[in-house]
């Protein structure tokens, strides 16, 4: 009966962790969705500020260059102080509603 207890001990162990990974993992997701949610809220509230960034990706444009480019989604980040992730789903957000002509 001893190396049964034991098995049983090292399953418990296993889904206790597995629990508690899987709770980090869903707070956390959770957190970033918040974050992404906020970032959206702020043009979404504030169309001015979406369209000046459409006449920013327009020039961007007519200088050859994409407004999606790893060049230009740094720029974005550096100016709003954003991680490149949130910087290209701003981008990729403000492009979709307000300026679809730009790529």
């Amino acid at each position: 009966m001893r190396p049964l207890h034991q098995g049983l001990g090292r399953t418990w162990t296993f889904c206790h962790r597995a629990i508690r990974g899987l709770s980090l993992s869903l707070l956390i997701s959770a957190s970033a969705g918040f974050a992404q949610s906020t970032l959206l809220e702020s043009v979404k509230r504030n169309p001015a500020e979406a369209k000046a960034m459409c006449q920013s990706f327009k020039a961007m444009n007519s200088n050859g260059q994409s407004a999606l480019s790893p060049e230009a989604i740094n720029q974005l980040a550096s100016q709003r102080n954003l991680s490149t992730n949130n910087a290209e789903i701003l981008a990729t957000y403000v492009i979709g509603l307000h300026c679809s002509d730009v790529r």
